[in-house]
């Protein structure tokens, strides 16, 4: 096949991917950076099944591009441009909503602002509605806020409105477009069209939700989700935060963390943990520490799983703790982004 045909016959994120690929690992790394998760998965899906490319084809494609900036005269950033371009590659569902956002007064959508509503003041508006209501305006909210509303919500309410999220498809727009005007009249003042239903795995979402608890709300909301499905309580406790999640720590946040727990329970925590974690407390110890810390590992001999996990366990809590008064910041396992309590 001529190398005109080979290009003609790739879609616009093949030749992202190719693209990409050419500018090795630098140029890639720069490019992702600027990228949202969604358009990186895309991209990457197609990354994986390029396959060989020969070199004459890269540079066509390479070549092609020169071409298309060079016609253009100049790069001309509008909204316009900026959708057709996403329209290329994302799903018309994500560009409407980043399109949404771009163009929504303040530069903020509807449910950027509802993230600032007060907990108290939204977890009351929300107590009197359905508890689909309920679940889809949670849903689109930061897991932080969303798991303040929550912990203010009768117990009952919010574990019919837990379960409904975990099921929550498609909103039919003339329902959204209701409760975002019944959300508009009680909390805002500016009006601006919504996003579409979201596109994280509901079970992750929930996980970083309940990970924004502390440990007693924590407990109470998954052994009461446990007995209305099992299996979605063990699909969320498998996303949360875990013992081995701590190593995306930043070293300050982590420093904190060893100076705030007995040193006896982190050796004992550690006696469970990777070696690739271990390596990590151990940067962020002294010399003398960290080998103290390892002959101390070492002198314990076998010690009981459970005991270990309960140290682990501890650890964790107060990870959480330090991070709800401000004192650390946790990054969400799932999700590279920083979470500030």
């Amino acid at each position: 096949m001529a190398v005109d045909s080979q290009l003609q016959a790739l879609g616009g994120a093949e030749k992202a991917a190719m693209l990409i690929m050419a500018l090795g690992e630098d140029g890639a790394a720069q490019i992702f950076s600027m990228m949202d998760e969604t358009e990186i998965r895309a991209v990457s899906r197609h990354m994986a099944k390029l396959g060989p490319a020969d070199s004459q084809t890269v540079e066509a494609l390479l070549a092609d591009f020169a071409e298309q900036l060079a016609a253009s005269g100049s790069v001309v950033g509008n909204c316009d441009n900026t959708e057709r371009l996403l329209s290329k590659v994302l799903d018309r569902r994500l560009v409407d909503d980043i399109m949404t956002e771009i163009r929504g007064p303040e530069g903020r959508s509807l449910w950027e602002r509802m993230a600032r509503v007060e907990a108290p003041k939204l977890a009351e508006f929300l107590q009197n509605e359905y508890p689909q209501t309920a679940a889809l305006v949670l849903s689109k909210l930061p897991p932080d806020h969303s798991a303040a509303v929550l912990s203010l919500l009768q117990d009952d309410f919010a574990m019919e409105a837990v379960a409904r999220m975990l099921k929550l498809e498609a909103v039919r727009a003339d329902i959204l477009e209701e409760i975002e005007r019944s959300l508009e009249a009680c909390f805002l003042t500016h009006s601006v069209k919504a996003a579409g239903p979201i596109g994280r795995d509901p079970h992750q979402q929930m996980a970083a939700i309940f990970n924004r608890m502390d440990a007693e709300r924590e407990a109470r909301f998954l052994d009461g989700l446990s007995a209305q499905d099992e299996d979605a309580a063990a699909r969320i406790r498998a996303l949360m935060f875990t013992f081995e999640d701590l190593a995306q720590l930043e070293a300050a946040a982590l420093q904190t963390l060893i100076g705030a727990v007995d040193r006896d329970r982190v050796c004992l925590a550690l006696k469970g943990a990777s070696e690739r974690l271990r390596g990590i407390f151990f940067a962020n110890m002294s010399d003398r520490a960290a080998g103290m810390m390892q002959e101390d590992m070492q002198s314990l001999g076998p010690v009981r799983l459970r005991d270990v996990e309960a140290a682990q366990t501890e650890l964790i809590e107060q990870a959480k703790s330090l991070a709800a008064a401000g004192e650390i910041a946790l990054a969400d396992a799932h999700n590279d982004d920083k979470l500030v309590y």
